[in-house]
């Protein structure tokens, strides 16, 4: 069965983006860059919420070197992507395809289909939901040195404890520490 592995960077306070929804905060090297190539070699769907779809399909189509990785754009713009919104009416990226349906039970249909793992960046409604439900596999948070004192929570409405199972730390030269975590047990 294919996982779902949120990828998501926070600061220590826990918050995926700022009020306003800024990620000017993100601290990124080489070092981030060849982790991020890696886990994208991993995988062959994202899945995103609307206002990161929508952050995404903005940034990601003109980016070019030096500024980004060609890996990371390429696997960005060419990489399947499925959209979760009830209010966008279409979707225009490459290889995106938009859900206005019930989000477990195709989340349940792309976990049974043949191939590799797929990520969630950012779509912090989204990871939400889908904790609630027991349904992914594996968080990878990248705690990034850095304190906004208010902005967008990762996990909102979260009822009940999903005990993890801690799979890898790791620091990289920049100050980041990685968290992965698999699901152990949901009460």
């Amino acid at each position: 069965m294919r996982k779902i592995i949120v990828s998501n960077y926070v600061t220590l306070d826990g918050f995926f983006a700022g009020p306003k929804g800024e990620i000017d905060w993100f601290v990124w090297d080489e070092e981030m860059a060849n982790y991020s190539r890696g886990l994208l070699t991993s995988m062959d769907t994202i899945l995103f919420g609307r206002v990161t779809y929508e952050l995404m399909a903005g940034y990601w189509p003109t980016a070019s070197p030096p500024a980004e990785d060609r890996v990371i754009i390429d696997a960005m713009n060419n990489l399947p992507k499925v959209v979760f919104s009830k209010t966008l009416e279409k979707v225009g990226w490459k290889n995106a395809r938009l859900v206005k349906g019930d989000i477990l039970e195709e989340i349940s249909k792309l976990k049974q289909q043949p191939g590799k793992d797929m990520v969630i960046y950012g779509s912090g409604s989204i990871v939400s939901t889908l904790t609630r439900a027991g349904l992914i596999d594996e968080y990878q948070l990248f705690i990034n040195p850095v304190v906004v004192g208010n902005g967008k929570p990762l996990f909102r409405g979260i009822t009940g404890t999903a005990k993890l199972k801690l799979l890898e730390t790791r620091t990289f030269q920049c100050g980041v520490v990685l968290l992965r975590y698999q699901l152990a047990t949901r009460t």
